[in-house]
């Protein structure tokens, strides 16, 4: 039996659009896949006044762990996600898996850093 799941929610998500000192400002969405295989890894951005950004793609390969910094993503039209920008995630995959996400805001010289477990959405 396969570990995980293959749909998760991420309903907070912001790329921080300035950086102070040493520290880049960013956000990953960390993925464990303790498969056999390599899972493709899709996300799809929503936003509050604009249309979403479906189908950006990535691969995790088998029984590693990826961080996925979501300023490197691009839809097919080569359009990333914005920084600056509040916006919500789905991430579905081929095969189960697990669901991290991050950001580190240093916007400012009192850095904040956020990690939560993804919502997992149940396959039954």
């Amino acid at each position: 039996m396969s570990k995980g799941e293959k749909q998760w929610i991420i309903p907070d998500a912001y790329i921080p659009p300035v950086s102070n000192g040493e520290l880049t400002s960013h956000e990953s969405v960390c993925v464990l896949n303790l498969c056999d295989q390599d899972v493709v890894i899709t996300v799809h951005a929503y936003f509050e006044d604009r249309d979403p950004l479906l189908g950006m793609e990535t691969i995790v390969p088998a029984q590693r762990t990826k961080h996925i910094r979501t300023s490197s993503l691009a839809a097919e039209d080569g359009e990333g996600i914005p920084s600056g920008v509040p916006y919500a995630m789905e991430v579905t995959s081929s095969a189960p898996v697990f669901v991290q996400y991050s950001r580190l805001d240093s916007t400012q010289a009192e850095n904040a850093l956020m990690s939560v477990m993804a919502y997992p959405v149940s396959t039954i």
